[in-house]
């Protein structure tokens, strides 16, 4: 499956160094993509067989975790230039996702919203954002917005989704 639009839309504005972190990451898609353009990816997942691949490649961790079981990710804080998410939504870490983003870092952050339903799955109202819900995330977190939709898209299939790309300011003194 390629990489989605949304998400390879921003990667020219992440430090060329920068490390991301593929949330949920499933077969790698943008962990792969990032990792072809030269930055260190950190792959996140309770099952990383689709990535299994990746294993012995010195710009790549896997880390295996799952995200569901209401331990704090193991990961350090304001530590990447990148936490991307697609297709995936947990509410209970949503704010600690958002803490692992570096000052002048980005989260970018695509998934099915309400009005989903009427495209089949997933359709249950856990898995699907309400309307401004990710805006709300970035405005508690003081992240500034870069774009936003909540949209109804038809390719790759009909669904309806919302996506947020939003940068941590780097303090100043």
């Amino acid at each position: 499956m390629n990489p989605s639009d949304w998400i390879t839309r921003f990667e020219p504005s992440i430090r060329p160094d920068g490390t991301m972190l593929d949330v949920a990451c499933g077969d790698g898609r943008h962990a792969r993509w990032f990792l072809a353009r030269g930055h260190v990816v950190f792959a996140l997942d309770r099952e990383l067989a689709g990535v299994a691949d990746l294993v012995g490649d010195r710009r790549v961790e896997l880390v295996s975790f799952d995200l569901e079981r209401g331990e704090p990710i193991p990961l350090p804080r304001s530590s990447f230039a990148a936490v991307v998410v697609a297709n995936y939504l947990w509410r209970p870490i949503l704010d600690d996702l958002v803490g692992l983003v570096a000052p002048g870092g980005w989260l970018l952050y695509e998934t099915f919203a309400a009005g989903n339903e009427r495209h089949g799955k997933p359709s249950n109202p856990d898995f699907l954002l309400e309307p401004g819900e990710l805006l709300t995330l970035a405005a508690r977190h003081g992240l500034h917005v870069v774009a936003y939709e909540d949209v109804e898209v038809h390719t790759p299939r009909p669904a309806c989704v919302q996506r947020i790309a939003a940068t941590r300011p780097v303090e100043t003194e």
